[in-house]
């Protein structure tokens, strides 16, 4: 099993392309189900995440295919000839569920695996089935499966979300533009990665009002087309290179990046003492003077994101005074810290929030990775530390982080990746 090592203590210099969104390229390719013509997708990240994507549409009969010979540019297509998403996919990625609205409304009838537990906490379906259920469908759970029938469309309603959820937004918003008449989908998700979808389905041909909002209306067509789009600069990748320059008191340069979508990363972030410079291709980040502790709680977006929150506790571990860190959105998003204090850390968890008092200076130690950001939180904090850092586990990092030790590497950080 692949490790990767640290030897911290260099500054950060040079450039990092931002790639593409992987949580607006997972639901992009979901949406191909929706149309019998080829979508073509351009600015793909090359993750694990996104491999595991494409052995799941290639079930449902959707071939993805590379345009180039780099494989940044796809195009999906292909007659749906099985609606069964299985266990052994779709517990690899729960993103995997976001095929069951897309079949459904293709082709009535969609068996889609339950996507069962997460190590950072549980994430409820209930909201994209009783969604499904307004849309018309009956849906029986039975035997780990979710089965789902419609006769003839769906019909579209009004739809309240009790809580903002991503993925049902997204579920509910694909379904919906093949259903029949109109469909408001009320106190909706507003992530830049829910824009991406839109703006994609409505290249396809889908008929959606109020993009960027939390109220979106969408008009059912009988059929979608094929279209070509380029996936958003992904915003998460943003902001931990933006950490990353930041801890090891360097100046990186974010080829792509783009803040606008940032939220309130950047304005804590700049809260922090990191200096964010938005140029015509990108940001520039570095820090000009020292760290400083910033209090930050977890929220949807434009809020702080929960998929920040571990790299943004690695900046205050090293940063002067003390932070505390709020988790709002999952129950068990702490796991980095233990990995954290063994490196000299001082953190201390309290229900849902945790204290962090910033030290001098953190040591090198052999650390594990428990998910995708904490991985990246561990790698952080050994560009901070004195000595060797070894990572293992990073089987996760792979998932939503292409090439990481190259891309660091490049900017000047003793960082390799160790095989075995």
């Amino acid at each position: 099993m692949d490790r990767i090592r640290i030897r911290g203590g260099r500054p950060l210099s040079g450039e990092i392309k931002v790639g593409g969104a992987k949580n607006a390229a997972l639901p992009l390719m979901a949406a191909g189900l929706l149309t019998d013509q080829r979508l073509t997708l351009s600015n793909v990240p090359q993750l694990a995440d996104v491999r595991t994507m494409t052995l799941l549409l290639a079930q449902h009969g959707i071939a993805v295919d590379p345009v180039t010979e780099d494989g940044r540019a796809l195009s999906l297509g292909g007659a749906i000839t099985g609606t069964e998403a299985p266990y052994d996919i779709v517990r690899k990625m729960r993103a995997s569920f976001l095929v069951l609205g897309p079949l459904l409304a293709r082709v009535g009838e969609a068996r889609v695996s339950l996507p069962g537990g997460c190590g950072i906490g549980a994430r409820p379906i209930d909201l994209h089935l009783k969604g499904l259920e307004q849309l018309g469908a009956r849906i029986v759970l039975e035997g780990g499966y979710i089965d789902a029938r419609v006769r003839g469309r769906l019909k579209g309603a009004t739809i309240v979300f009790p809580f903002v959820s991503v993925g049902a937004t997204e579920n509910l918003m694909m379904a919906a533009s093949l259903a029949e008449g109109r469909t408001v989908l009320a106190n909706a998700a507003r992530e830049p990665e829910i824009g991406d979808l839109a703006a994609g389905l409505v290249a396809m041909g889908a008929r959606i009002e109020g993009i960027g909002s939390d109220t979106l209306t969408i008009e059912g067509v009988e059929r979608l087309g094929g279209a070509e789009h380029a996936i958003i600069p992904d915003r998460i990748e943003t902001g931990s290179y933006a950490c990353a320059a930041a801890i090891s008191g360097g100046s990186v340069f974010l080829r792509g990046a783009r803040l606008d979508h940032l939220g309130a990363t950047v304005r804590i972030l700049r809260e922090a003492g990191v200096d964010i410079d938005e140029q015509a291709e990108g940001l520039m980040v570095r820090r000009l003077n020292g760290l400083h502790g910033a209090d930050v709680m977890t929220e949807p977006y434009p809020g702080f994101p929960t998929d920040m929150q571990a790299q943004f506790m690695a900046l205050m571990a090293v940063a002067e005074g003390a932070s505390m860190v709020t988790e709002t959105i999952f129950e068990n998003r702490f796991m980095h810290v233990p990995e954290l204090n063994r490196m000299g850390a001082r953190i201390n968890v309290h229900g849902a929030s945790a204290i962090v008092r910033g030290v001098g200076g953190l040591s090198g130690a052999p650390v594990m990775a428990t998910d995708l950001r904490a991985s990246l939180s561990l790698i952080l904090a050994g560009l901070a530390a004195q000595g060797d850092t070894i990572v293992s586990r990073v089987y996760h990092l792979d998932r939503g982080y292409e090439a990481v030790e190259c891309k660091l590497a490049a900017c000047g950080a003793d960082i390799e990746r160790v095989a075995g």
